[in-house]
């Protein structure tokens, strides 16, 4: 690490990372977004079949969760993020993602690809993959149509939208090469900071690529995790103390130095606190919520909570 502006790498995927992203950004241009790589639906999943690239629609997000603040920056992410309606073979299709597509076709690479399309939106920060390689999550499920034994479920939106219990999550390849730019990102951050999102296809597998975790458990950054506003259906029935129990279980070595955490999900037990402290975070309650209510993130009140810490180590 060396003097500058505070740097920081984000980890996840989805609306999630690119809360964290948007909220970061107003606090540092020395910002990396590290993508999960593991999306098979919608148009994501029918660019990686047809073509067997990665899946670019949360990198897509995240690019334009960094654009420009300018009139050019907003317009072009806007335009990224333009998906085209109706039954024909662009319906579904992100514009963005036709356009990353596209690109790395024609220069086969990924990470630059991904920094030409920051370039035309004036990004503050970089987008880059977690892997190099496209994932397939497989998880280990308790159907509500089959409770008393566990059911392998494989693809992100089959396990993103099943109706049981997730117990646990691995990654197919088990040990996919991360992209270097990554290790690097986090090796060299202040802070890295992981979450929110789907907990078990957005955010674990963040934490199970090896070279990427071993740079995190490596890394002299201190490390924050941002917890859900609320449950979705893969996580149903887990409160946020739960959340950090499923983190524990999946990436064992992994300490914290922070937990983020809306006042809405902190029991009055204490257990969230506690089981924070085992982690060895400090947690940091705060009102980040767009609304009572919301399960989104709001930009302005998460870089407000995240500049109460986020200091150069």
């Amino acid at each position: 690490m060396s003097a500058g502006p505070l740097r920081v790498a984000a980890l996840g995927g989805g609306h999630g990372l690119a809360a964290s992203l948007t909220a970061l950004r107003r606090l540092t241009p020395a910002l990396t977004g590290i993508v999960t790589v593991a999306d098979n639906g919608g148009s994501s999943g029918r660019l990686r079949q047809e073509f067997g690239i990665l899946p670019p629609g949360d990198l897509r997000m995240a690019l334009a969760a960094l654009s420009g603040d300018d009139d050019r920056g907003q317009q072009w992410a806007s335009v990224l993020q333009h998906r085209f309606a109706g039954d024909g073979p662009l319906g579904g299709h992100a514009l963005g993602n036709l356009l990353i597509a596209a690109i790395w076709d024609q220069l086969g690479d990924h990470v630059a690809g991904l920094d030409l399309v920051g370039d035309l939106l004036g990004s503050q920060g970089r987008v880059l993959p977690m892997a190099a390689v496209p994932l397939d999550i497989e998880a280990d499920v308790h159907l509500l149509s089959a409770p008393d034994r566990l059911t392998v479920v494989r693809g992100q939106a089959e396990v993103a939208s099943v109706d049981g219990q997730v117990v646990s999550v691995r990654l197919d390849p088990h040990d996919p090469p991360a992209c270097p730019e990554a290790v690097e990102a986090v090796e060299e951050a202040d802070w890295v900071v992981v979450g929110p999102g789907s907990w078990f296809t957005s955010v674990m597998p963040t934490l199970m690529v090896p070279e990427l975790r071993d740079a995190l458990l490596r890394t002299r950054a201190r490390r924050a995790l941002v917890l859900n506003l609320r449950g979705d259906r893969e996580t149903a029935g887990l409160n946020a103390t739960d959340h950090l129990d499923v983190l524990a279980a999946h990436a064992p070595e992994l300490g914290l130095d922070a937990v983020v955490a809306d006042r809405s999900v902190v029991d009055a037990a204490g257990s969230l606190e506690a089981m924070a402290g085992k982690l060895g975070a400090r947690l940091i309650v705060a009102d980040v919520a767009r609304s009572p209510g919301s399960d989104q993130h709001d930009a302005a009140r998460l870089a407000e909570a995240f500049g109460g810490f986020l200091t150069p180590a």
